[in-house]
């Protein structure tokens, strides 16, 4: 009789443990992803003089991230920035923002956001859930700790058979935070951004099932959305630095002084 109670007893104990490695398999799958160079957008929007608004965008960007289904919080971003690739439609404008009145991008060729916590707690949306993903974001030599209101969007295999995890944000920053003070409040102080990408997954550490989804199945760009490259030549007088009428987007009018943040076609 007692070989038999232990027999059952070691039988429910290796169900029961098999069971428990399942869910912690699942829950400790970090999904490893690098940013796709060809839908990644850096949006940027500013005041001229408080009669428009300027949009421009980086070119060149850089980033990895680790995803965590159902762990949000054991994930983490990093995303660098080309400060030389700023591109604001007008070429005298560019150089202007490049030089040490601005973006000084000799002496400070990057910029850079690292995660250091992500909340585990979800906004649940209609387009995708939003995480707060708090981090140190480093422009013009000063690092300060930022919070990025962070939507996954979806993810899922995309038609070239590369399995693909998208996000949005959109935040607000003083460019005075970080030591750029040139020309305010001609322009503005306020910086509205938009951030988007697609990452496309190199690995994944563990043996979860992975999240369900179809690529570009989410929904359109938020209003004030525009496509790359469709806004017109700055106004501003090349002479003065003044930034005018800028590039990417035709968004609405924000509160105050920052710029409705529009976002950039995807290719």
């Amino acid at each position: 009789m007692n070989h038999f109670r232990t027999a059952a007893w070691k039988s429910t104990f290796c169900v029961t443990a098999s069971v428990l490695l399942l869910i912690v398999s699942s829950v400790a799958r970090a999904d490893q992803y690098t940013l796709d160079p060809s839908h990644q957008s850096i949006i940027f929007g500013i005041s001229h003089l408080g009669y428009s608004y300027t949009y421009g965008r980086f070119n060149q960007v850089k980033g990895a991230f680790n995803w965590v289904n159902g762990n949000p919080a054991a994930s983490n971003f990093q995303i660098a920035i080309a400060t030389a690739s700023i591109d604001s439609n007008d070429e005298a404008r560019d150089k202007h923002l490049k030089s040490a009145d601005f973006f000084n991008a000799n002496q400070f060729p990057q910029i850079t956001f690292v995660s250091t916590k992500i909340d585990a707690l979800q906004t649940p949306g209609p387009d995708g859930e939003t995480h707060n993903v708090y981090g140190n974001f480093t422009m013009h030599g000063v690092t300060k700790q930022i919070v990025l209101p962070m939507k996954k969007l979806n993810e899922g295999t995309g038609p070239y058979g590369k399995y693909r995890s998208g996000f949005f944000c959109q935040t607000i920053i003083k460019r005075s935070d970080f030591g750029m003070t040139t020309m305010i409040p001609n322009i503005g102080n306020e910086v509205a951004l938009t951030i988007s990408f697609e990452g496309i997954r190199q690995s994944v550490t563990g043996s979860g099932t992975s999240g369900s989804g179809t690529a570009g199945s989410g929904t359109a760009p938020p209003a004030g959305s525009g496509t790359q490259g469709s806004g017109t030549a700055g106004s501003g007088s090349s002479g003065s630095g003044s930034s005018g009428s800028g590039t990417s987007g035709s968004g609405t009018s924000g509160p105050g002084s920052s710029a409705p943040s529009g976002s950039s076609g995807s290719r």
